[in-house]
């Protein structure tokens, strides 16, 4: 369903979860993966398991809380892979502080730092280089916090609005251009933070009684929404944010 072959892709926050999941499915169809963490480590170690499997997969590691990393990043990019044909940014952080908490501010900036600022930079600086390249898309990962109030995760929320927003923004921008941008709205998926849900069972039997599925989402589902929107399946679909949630956000609890 998805060949993405002789193409080459950016996946941001590509050594676990979501992000990992979407590098292995990208590389699978033929993709040449960028992969990006803050762990150069991690990065040439996914890199070289993909090689091992015939994957082409290159590592690039920066920081997105550093703007001077994402800026960097964007630069090698732009001078060693002027093919790039497709963005999955993807790298968040949920935080820890809830409103009000001791250090909330300091929070608030890693937040915003690593879930819009690095996004917007390298949306800035890159979608150009994919623009001078056929059939070019970008995914920016959202999430079903954006579509609703949020008790315990109100920043990670507010800037995943802001994402879903900016997907519409460069759309619009870039659309001229052949450029296709969409977000992607994850519900609870077992990436391992869905623990902190589920752990609780109270709170587990009120969150699947809300979900129409009633279960977990898993990674491999969400990367296949990414590839969708980024492959040629989706050609007349951009500035839309897709949510694969299982049905909570439309759902009335029962």
């Amino acid at each position: 369903m998805f060949d993405f072959k002789n193409k080459t892709a950016l996946v941001t926050g590509a050594t676990h979860g979501i992000g990992l999941a979407i590098a292995q499915k990208l590389a699978a169809a033929s993709g040449h993966v960028l992969i990006n963490s803050e762990s150069e480590a991690d990065c040439e170690t996914l890199a070289n398991r993909l090689a091992s499997q015939g994957y082409q997969a290159t590592p690039v590691a920066a920081d997105m809380s550093e703007a001077q990393q994402v800026v960097q990043l964007a630069e090698r990019i732009s001078r060693d892979f002027s093919q790039l044909n497709v963005m999955f940014l993807n790298a968040g952080i949920t935080g820890s502080k809830r409103f009000g908490d001791e250090n909330y501010e300091e929070d608030v900036d890693q937040v915003f730092k690593i879930n819009l600022h690095a996004p917007r930079l390298l949306c800035d600086r890159l979608l150009p280089t994919i623009a001078q390249n056929s059939n070019g898309a970008a995914v920016l990962t959202s999430s079903l916090s954006s579509l609703r109030g949020n008790k315990n995760i109100g920043v990670y929320s507010l800037t995943k609005s802001a994402i879903a927003q900016l997907a519409k923004d460069m759309a619009v921008k870039f659309g001229p251009q052949g450029v296709r941008v969409n977000a992607l709205s994850p519900g609870l998926i077992a990436t391992g933070w869905e623990s902190k849900v589920l752990s609780n069972p109270e709170a587990a039997a009120r969150r699947m009684q809300m979900t129409p599925l009633r279960r977990v989402g898993q990674p491999d589902e969400i990367a296949n929404a990414a590839l969708f929107l980024a492959s040629d399946l989706a050609s007349f679909v951009t500035g839309h944010n897709l949510v694969a949630d299982g049905g909570t956000a439309i759902t009335d609890g029962n």
